[in-house]
């Protein structure tokens, strides 16, 4: 199982910047040609010049030793100076590390962005089969569990998923609160149904919630 992150279908109104993100994010997926970036988006092959040259200049973009337009150094600078500013992430590692070594299953930190949420950490299970969500994923909040939690909609310290926003998958989360018992974060076990059978929430809840509640206590402490 895979996932290919929906940002690149993202419209913000803005519609050069829209574009530019596309090109940013098609690229993230593999190294391109200018003929197969202006396939892979569909704009006119003058707008991908344009835009991806542009790119190219403030080092978001770079050619790789075959030609094809690559991710740039630019994007690594950025990278660490989100992270820095972002230590919650940092945090949260190891104790997802724990949670995917408990469960055996892949793990997920998702944080709320507006309407939706992103996934700002993910860890895989070394199962073949497995359900991979990338890092910087966007998804809706009105499916999915994490979405439901992030949403306010936790029961009993934990909600569960089954096949609701992906076909075959189950996910169990439950939500890191910050000072005030404000909900910041998700916590997320997610993988196929087969595994984690049509009741998540019973099988890892409990591993699920530890994990949340310890990530709570070492942000207040």
């Amino acid at each position: 199982m895979g996932y290919i992150s929906p940002d690149m279908n993202i419209v913000t109104g803005v519609g050069v910047l829209d574009k530019a993100m596309t090109i940013v994010h098609s690229i993230a997926e593999r190294p391109q040609a200018l003929t197969q970036l202006q396939e892979s988006t569909g704009f006119p092959r003058a707008t991908v010049h344009r835009l991806a040259t542009a790119l190219e200049s403030h080092g978001l973009l770079r050619r790789d030793a075959e030609g094809r337009f690559e991710l740039g150094h630019g994007l690594v600078a950025l990278g660490h100076a989100a992270q820095t500013r972002f230590p919650l992430v940092e945090l949260a590692r190891p104790i997802l590390s724990q949670l995917r070594d408990r469960t055996g299953e892949s793990v997920q930190f998702f944080v709320q962005e507006g309407t939706q949420r992103r996934c700002v950490l993910s860890l895989e299970t070394p199962h073949g089969l497995r359900w991979i969500v990338p890092e910087g994923s966007v998804f809706p909040l009105d499916a999915g569990s994490a979405g439901r939690v992030l949403s306010g909609d936790a029961i009993d310290g934990w909600v569960e998923s089954i096949g609701e926003r992906e076909p075959g998958v189950a996910s169990v989360s439950a939500p890191v609160a910050g000072s005030g018992e404000t909900i910041i974060a998700a916590v997320s076990v997610s993988g196929p149904i087969e595994r984690l059978s049509q009741q998540p929430g019973e099988r890892f809840g409990d591993a699920v919630i530890a994990a949340a509640a310890e990530l709570s206590r070492a942000l207040v402490t």
